[in-house]
């Protein structure tokens, strides 16, 4: 009887000692179910990195690829040059121009409306990936095109809706 209670104790503290591990571990189920942003950009732009990494950091697996010729990826994806920023990328159907935040993304996909995708034009302070230290976050625009219309999706400081 005391062999029982000696193997039950041993189990017991093994399995406290995996606890460690266990909740170190981290929790990939909801990356599992957000669909892959393929990042197009130039392969000497850092800014265009750290955007990927927001974007990784909201769950979303990323794929980066460099190219010299992200215009000619810009028209073929139908991307307006009024919208052009530094780098494109693509994520379950949409085209996603610029230092758009993962918010708005996901919003995006939940929402799903017609439309080719969103776009940040330029590349606004403190937006995802030009958000250096020291510097001040400055409001900009989301839009949502199409190939015949654009519109405000949302507006943000940093990458937080406003």
């Amino acid at each position: 009887m005391q062999n029982d209670h000696a193997i039950s104790r041993r189990a017991f503290l093994a399995g406290v000692g995996s606890l460690p591990f266990l909740l170190s571990t981290p929790v990939t189920g909801y990356a599992a179910n957000l669909p892959l942003v393929t990042v197009t950009k130039d392969p000497s732009c850092g800014c265009c990195t750290g955007w990927a990494e927001h974007i990784e950091a909201a769950g979303f697996p990323v794929r980066i690829v460099e190219s010299q010729n992200i215009d000619g990826l810009k028209q073929r994806l139908g991307v307006p040059p009024a919208l052009y920023s530094c780098h494109t990328a693509e994520v379950d159907g949409y085209v996603v121009e610029g230092h758009v935040p993962a918010a708005a993304i996901q919003r995006l996909l939940t929402e799903r409306p017609a439309a080719t995708g969103l776009a940040v034009p330029g590349m606004p302070a403190g937006s995802p990936g030009m958000d250096f230290p020291g510097v001040t976050a400055e409001p900009y625009e989301v839009f949502l095109f199409a190939p015949a219309d654009q519109k405000v999706f949302g507006r943000f400081r940093g990458g937080q809706e406003v």
